[in-house]
């Protein structure tokens, strides 16, 4: 099978792109108003692009709160999405005005940041401190508005010690969810190990 990703012509119930980019982990990207209001969103195309020194990105669909806090404030914040807080990050998905606050609204304790003011999800065992570097708009189809990249600085990271065995962050005591196509989740559990050549 092939198919020009213009005419988009497949033939197929859905778009099988994002179910071929696999899996991918989720931006669970806290960020706050300029009346303080928390703003808690998953985004399901995210990653690290850089590590020396750390940078993550996440793309959204078109100007959602959290772009507009982190545009306006400098910062925001990633937290890990588990297994443990599957439903906690889906509730958080739901669209919801600029004044809901969807940490408590998915009943999620906040917990204070050291080098920003975004609060993080205390119940995930993983947290990165970002201040904003970059906003990239991306050109949308038929002159339609894109996806927007947004690309943090990491400044600092939360991470629960019990996860760490033998000096290693052990990644199945962390059980991070990640998506795949439609509606469709994993979760590691279980590694593999393969050595260079």
């Amino acid at each position: 099978m092939f198919y020009d990703t213009d005419e988009n012509a497949h033939g197929l119930k859905h778009d099988p792109f994002k179910a071929l980019v696999a899996p991918r982990p989720i931006g669970w990207i806290s960020s706050l108003s300029h009346d303080g209001i928390v703003n808690l969103a998953p985004y399901r195309i995210y990653n690290a692009i850089s590590d020396v020194p750390p940078f993550v990105m996440f793309s959204s669909a078109g100007q959602k709160d959290s772009l507009v806090n982190i545009e306006a404030t400098g910062e925001f914040v990633c937290s890990l999405a588990t297994y443990d807080l599957k439903d906690q990050m889906n509730a958080t998905s739901a669209s919801v005005g600029p004044e809901v606050n969807e940490m408590e609204l998915a009943g999620l304790t906040p917990a204070s940041c050291k080098l920003v003011s975004p609060p993080r999800v205390a119940e995930s065992p993983v947290a990165f401190e970002c201040r904003h570097f970059k906003t990239i708009p991306l050109p949308g189809k038929d002159g339609r508005e894109g996806y927007i990249v947004i690309i943090g600085h990491v400044v600092g990271v939360h991470l629960d010690e019990s996860v760490i065995v033998d000096g290693k962050v052990d990644v199945t005591k962390l059980r991070p969810i990640a998506r795949l196509g439609y509606m469709d989740y994993t979760v590691v559990d279980s590694v593999f190990s393969m050595d260079r050549p």
